[in-house]
């Protein structure tokens, strides 16, 4: 591509945004994760990703949306690192798999299934998905000192909402439902879908990266007969995020 002075999707220039960036998936998000900045601004919004920048604890920090899956969320992360930024927390939401994880808990991605495809233009499918380990620990710590509900753990991200939640439906039902079976087994704890993608990106890059999730509700533990309730208030996770950053930016 022909190089301009704004990147192409985020319209983004070098100095519009801080070193570290939280990313979520859905832009009106932003301005609630951004109020909890000091002198938050919108810098920009095109398609789906729309940016603030502010400061917290004397350091320039952004929030930028990703929109929906991993081929939009390294979007968002190549055109940010080209910038400027190095350390990225993604807030999102998730399923839960695992009995144990029910709704309105967090999860912090330790590292991640990678069943969608963005990731293999990054890495062979041998790669781990894996959470850098300063990032995760921040959170993790923010996560007990906040007495959040939390887990830590192996996640599963995946290309295909619908793949997930009507199987039963697709040619290639066989695969998804045994698949699914086995991340059951393994005790992976939730169902989302950017992590893995953004997890091999940033290692490609170079960059920092770790994923907290809100956990929307846990079909597994419905089909158990267990409690069951929807959860759709982020608070907790984002509250976690932009602890754990401060954590970051204090230990540099």
């Amino acid at each position: 591509m022909q190089k301009q002075e704004l990147q192409y999707h985020i319209q983004c220039k070098a100095g519009d945004v801080g070193r570290y960036v939280i990313l979520t998936g859905d832009p009106n998000r932003c301005e609630k994760i951004a109020s909890y900045f000091e002198t938050p601004e919108k810098i920009a919004s095109n398609r789906e990703f729309t940016v603030y920048t502010g400061t917290l604890s004397g350091e320039k920090i952004s929030v930028c949306s990703t929109g929906i899956g991993g081929p939009s969320a390294v979007i968002a992360m190549e055109e940010l690192a080209a910038i400027g930024a190095n350390t990225f927390v993604r807030v999102g939401t998730a399923g839960g798999i695992d009995l144990s994880v029910q709704a309105g808990d967090v999860v912090i991605a330790s590292s991640a299934v990678r069943q969608e495809g963005t990731s293999l233009h990054y890495a062979p499918i041998e790669f781990p998905a894996t959470a850098d380990f300063e990032v995760q620990n921040a959170l993790l710590r923010t996560a007990k000192n906040l007495e959040i509900p939390h887990h830590i753990g192996i996640i599963q991200s995946k290309d295909s909402f619908y793949g997930q939640h009507s199987p039963e439906r697709m040619p290639v039902s066989y695969e998804l439902k045994a698949k699914w079976e086995a991340w059951k087994r393994l005790k992976v704890l939730a169902s989302e879908m950017e992590t893995a993608a953004l997890f091999v990106c940033a290692s490609a890059l170079g960059v920092r990266c770790g994923s907290i999730l809100h956990i929307m509700w846990n079909q597994e533990r419905e089909a158990a007969g267990l409690d069951q309730k929807q959860s759709t208030d982020l608070d907790l996770a984002i509250k976690t995020a932009v602890e754990g950053m401060k954590i970051l930016i204090e230990n540099e």
